[in-house]
């Protein structure tokens, strides 16, 4: 519950109670949402004793087409995690957006910043590691580029191994059940048609800022040779093939950016941030973990 004070500041109120195990403690809010970078150290103390998700966007700067910025991972999954975090500033505190991945594939095109893949997982590991040892329990790292997720994931799970009372979860936006249903409901492309720079994409850009997208420039480009069980799209086949971006994309994109709308945006967008604060939400509900002893039989 955020309640003001006398001088209309927002006050964060937690209070211990019998029905839940959460600490609940009162700090000042000095921002909605809640910024990590705007904290004193104090504060950074104080929050760690409260029972929140730390919310650490995740993606990387590489071409979108000639239609939208090379920010565009960024600025969705940045986009996405701040109305999170704005839409339940209790639980979540709001990381700054890692702005850098693993892009090797697309360096073909001016614009991409990769980073090693060992590199990159060990810079996400010292950034968990480093809320662990401030106090933190909870994290959750959302990704909005593809070819980060692996190595995401595998950060998550090197912080839970290195802090086993810590529960650090890895997540790509959009993703969930009913995130999906929707993207079945609203696309006009075909499969393919929702990969890179695509309907998806170019359609949330469109509600965060359409004066940076040019729409004259949108193209429907569906050339990843896809078969039975690999090809391209929100949800990929089985059968993973990532070669040269180059190799089969001419402009950058992946799918059908023509059929992309500001209104499919605004729907999307919500279903993100819906689907975001579930996660949060979820593992706020999680027992942090325990080592234990192994046993041969049940209790």
């Amino acid at each position: 519950m955020t309640a003001a004070t006398a001088d209309g500041q927002g006050v964060c109120k937690r209070y211990d109670g019998a029905a839940t195990p959460r600490v609940r403690i009162a700090t000042q809010m000095r921002t909605v949402p809640r910024l990590y970078e705007r904290l004193t150290w104090p504060e950074v103390k104080a929050a760690a004793e409260e029972d929140v998700v730390c919310l650490i966007p995740v993606a990387t700067l590489e071409d979108h087409g000639p239609h939208l910025p090379i920010d565009t991972d960024l600025r969705l999954t940045a986009e996405i995690c701040r109305r999170a975090a704005e839409a339940d500033p209790d639980d979540i505190l709001l990381l700054p957006p890692i702005p850098h991945g693993y892009s090797p594939h697309h360096m073909d095109f001016p614009g991409p910043i990769t980073i090693a893949w060992d590199t990159f997982t060990r810079y996400l590991t010292d950034v968990g590691s480093s809320l662990a040892r401030h106090g933190f329990k909870r994290m959750l790292f959302l990704n909005g580029h593809g070819s980060n997720q692996n190595f995401v994931e595998a950060a998550a799970r090197l912080i839970a191994v290195e802090h086993p009372n810590v529960l650090a979860a890895a997540a790509f936006h959009t993703s969930g059940p009913e995130s999906m249903r929707l993207i079945e409901e609203i696309r006009e492309s075909e499969r393919g048609g929702m990969a890179h720079a695509c309907e998806l994409e170019t359609s949330m850009y469109l509600a965060i800022d359409a004066d940076a997208v040019d729409m004259d420039k949108a193209v429907d480009e569906r050339s990843y040779p896809a078969g039975e069980h690999s090809w391209m799209d929100w949800a990929d086949g089985p059968l993973k093939i990532m070669p040269w971006w180059s190799s089969f994309s001419r402009t950058g994109v992946q799918g059908d950016a023509t059929k992309a709308t500001a209104e499919k945006g605004h729907a999307l967008l919500a279903a993100a941030v819906q689907e975001c604060v579930a996660y949060v939400r979820e593992l706020l509900e999680k027992p942090t973990p325990e080592r234990r002893e192994p046993q041969e039989t049940l209790p």
